[in-house]
């Protein structure tokens, strides 16, 4: 797709062909916008352009700069379009670099923003013009098209003149639906892709024109789609909640918790716990049970995350409140409360991990091929949740003035560490059972059994949610129904041991010549069996022998000299130079 070869397309009369849309996602994919790395992409752009600029002979030359102009009569190959392409690339990804900034773009790195977008549209345009002369009727239907999105981009980012942005959409995606009706199917599969990536921008200009009836939550489901269109909209989308969070965190004053009011003073912790509250309305609201567990999990990292800034914007204060006790009191409270919150949020993290594993457990394998659930694994999330439950109790009860919402809260706690050491020791015993440790697996059952019936007892007295009362129901059933299942199967173990026993002492033989071994997998190559085993059963794998055993390989004869010791040689006493002795020898 990218053509580097000088001497190619140099007759002026061709019709240069470009397919626009393939090349850009390849580039993008490629080079960083897989990730969203905009500043990667750039340099790319950048060291594209260059190596196009050699290439083509098309350098600005030494000394003062004077910029050569691209014109119709220049454009003698393919490349050179490629160059006025790849300009508009590079000047757009640098926009949507400084739109990604971390705390968004301020008001000098806006107007550079804006620039820059401004800079894309140009060289856009320009190569609309030029395809439109020099290129076929698809690069050139393929270049408007380019350039009505780049022109649509720079006013989305304007806040102004919605209705020119839909028309620019409009037309974009009009070429590009025509377009997926022809050529293979991997550019049929693109110009869909980037419908769709249109579509949530032309819904937004229309409801700013006022044509359409969106609801907030309807924005914020366009907002969950993917792709390297839609990065400028979810930026617009994030700053215009940003702005309703702003001024809805005006009237929020105070955050109750347990019976505690804490007065909120500073604007940016307001905005991060309201932000906080609208996602937990999305896990509690009526619709969340329809929701997937991956989208789920998503939104629990987004609430951490605004909880996690509301406490940083709350221990900034706390070092800058000084000496006033009263303040620092205040936010302290607030800071308790912020995290005992965040405690809540990560016990209900931490089940619903626990419910994806345990739905896996019982499966072989999963709709997507992933290895089973292994109850160590489960076992490990019932830690994680004894500790969170032993954080968040320890947190709630360390102030001095409690109320009765702090204790009925620690009872609560106490309530569900005892429901999770009965799930845990029931996981325990099911990976003891694997191991065929009957024993073991029989008393943690009997263990896990008794721990169910007591948090079955204390939640009965507290009247509790009758969803947690039907599954320790369903524990005690399952820890009794195992637990006499480990009992036979251990019985029948003891008694045909000796049996056992007996069968392979008979089958032992002094030679080993009645032994029947497995072969190993070079030696039965003809027949399709498994060398590995069953996944699920521990065994030795039978690939090949290792060490290896000693092979005889011949080597070098050993040659001994006999004569050597009985040969005579003469004195060379004669022949050798005697020293000189004498006063001036010592001299």
């Amino acid at each position: 797709m990218e053509i580097d070869n000088p001497n190619s397309n140099n007759i002026s009369d061709h019709k240069f062909s470009i397919n626009v849309l393939q090349l850009l996602k390849f580039a993008q994919m490629q080079h960083g916008l897989r990730h969203g790395d905009y500043t990667r992409y750039r340099r790319y752009c950048t060291a594209r352009l260059r190596r196009l600029y050699k290439s083509l002979k098309f350098t600005h030359g030494r000394g003062k700069y004077t910029r050569k102009t691209i014109t119709e009569s220049t454009v003698t190959e393919v490349r050179f379009l490629h160059l006025v392409l790849y300009t508009a690339e590079r000047a757009w990804s640098h926009a949507m670099e400084k739109r990604q900034l971390p705390d968004g773009p301020n008001s000098r790195q806006r107007i550079y923003l804006i620039g820059r977008l401004r800079k894309a549209v140009k060289w856009a345009t320009l190569f609309a013009q030029l395809c439109a002369v020099k290129g076929d009727s698809r690069t050139s239907l393929e270049a408007e098209a380019y350039a009505s999105y780049m022109k649509g981009n720079l006013l989305f980012e304007q806040d102004q003149n919605w209705d020119t942005a839909l028309m620019n959409f409009k037309s974009a995606r009009a070429v590009y639906e025509e377009l997926g009706k022809y050529g293979d199917l991997e550019n049929q599969v693109l110009c869909r892709e980037r419908v769709e990536e249109l579509e949530p921008s032309i819904r937004y200009c229309l409801h700013k024109i006022g044509e359409s009836n969106l609801q907030a939550s309807e924005l914020l489901q366009i907002g969950e789609m993917a792709g390297p269109a839609l990065d400028l909209f979810k930026a617009k989308l994030e700053a215009v909640m940003a702005e309703a969070r702003s001024q809805q965190a005006a009237s929020m004053t105070e955050f109750h918790w347990l019976g505690h009011r804490f007065p909120i003073s500073n604007a940016k912790t307001r905005v991060a716990i309201l932000k906080a509250q609208e996602l937990e309305k999305d896990l509690h609201g009526p619709a969340a049970d329809s929701l997937p567990a991956e989208k789920r999990l998503a939104i629990f990292d987004k609430i951490f995350t605004a909880y996690h800034e509301a406490r940083s914007c709350i221990r900034s204060d706390l070092v800058s409140a000084g000496n006033a006790e009263n303040v620092k009191d205040d936010l302290n409270g607030l800071d308790k409360a912020v995290s005992a919150v965040l405690g809540q949020r990560t016990i209900e993290r931490n089940q619903l991990l626990v419910t994806v594993a345990k739905s896996k457990l019982t499966r072989r394998r999963d709709d997507k091929n992933e290895k089973v659930t292994k109850p160590e694994e489960l076992v490990r999330l019932y830690d994680l949740l004894l500790q969170n439950t032993a954080d968040l109790s320890d947190l709630v009860s360390s102030g001095r003035d409690r109320k009765p919402e702090e204790l009925s809260f620690s009872e609560e706690c106490a309530l569900k560490s005892l429901s999770f050491r009965a799930e845990r020791c029931f996981y325990l015993a099911k990976s003891y059972s694997l191991a065929g440790k009957r024993a073991e697996a029989y008393a943690l059952y009997c263990r896990a059994r008794s721990l169910a019936e007591d948090a079955l007892q204390k939640f009965r007295t507290l009247n509790e949610n009758d969803q947690i009362i039907k599954e320790l129901k369903m524990l005690c059933d399952e820890c009794r129904s195992n637990s006499c299942i480990e009992h036979a199967t251990g019985i029948m173990e003891e008694v045909k041991a000796p049996e056992n026993l007996s069968k392979r002492v008979s089958n032992l033989s002094l030679t080993g010549a009645d032994k029947k071994l497995e072969k190993y997998l070079l030696e039965k190559l003809d027949s399709y069996e498994s060398a590995v085993g069953d996944s699920n059963v521990k065994g030795v794998s039978r690939i090949e022998v290792f060490p290896p055993a000693f092979q005889a390989i011949p080597r070098n004869p050993i040659v001994l000299d006999l004569a050597y010791n009985f040969i005579e040689f003469p004195s060379l006493e004669s022949r050798m130079k005697k020293e000189k002795k004498g006063f001036l020898r010592l001299w």
